[in-house]
């Protein structure tokens, strides 16, 4: 990084995950997640998702999963702590998908074959899904994850 700054140019940015947590009645919470990019003192924002309680519930493992990757006490979602927490990359990508995935489907036996799905596949595979699910065929690209993760086709009536 010396290097770098030594020769003129400027650094490149880092991209992270922000997780910011929406209370709701009683112990549930919403969440709002952002990718960020650092680069020096500006951090630019983009909003990938908001979850609702009732998707966080269903999913909160693999919440909790991206907070501990990120080196962070699970104890920071709760309701009464109010500021963003910082998800390392690999782990805000891998929750974004499993959120954006997940979200129109209502069986519980295919939101965890998906969770599994998303946490087996290997950090180039989440990465290509996640420009896919986040670009502009994602509509198609997450149907397709959910067919490919959980087989999330309408049944055939025989």
């Amino acid at each position: 990084m010396t290097q770098v700054r030594a020769m003129g140019r400027t650094p490149e940015p880092v991209r992270t995950f922000r997780l910011t947590v929406r209370p709701a009645n009683g112990d549930a919470f919403g969440i709002d997640l952002d990718e960020t990019y650092t680069n020096g003192s500006a951090t630019p924002h983009t909003r990938v998702l908001a979850a609702t309680p009732a998707q966080v519930a269903r999913v909160l493992d693999a919440v909790l999963g991206a907070v501990r990757a990120s080196a962070q006490a699970p104890g920071v979602l709760a309701v009464s702590h109010g500021m963003p927490i910082s998800i390392e990359e690999v782990a805000g990508v891998r929750l974004a998908l499993t959120l954006l995935s997940t979200q129109p489907v209502t069986r519980n036996d295919r939101i965890r074959a998906v969770v599994a799905g998303v946490d087996t596949m290997s950090v180039e595979e989440s990465y290509y899904w996640y420009a896919k699910c986040v670009g502009p065929d994602a509509a198609r690209a997450r149907k397709a994850l959910r067919i490919l993760l959980a087989d999330d086709r309408p049944q055939e009536i025989s």
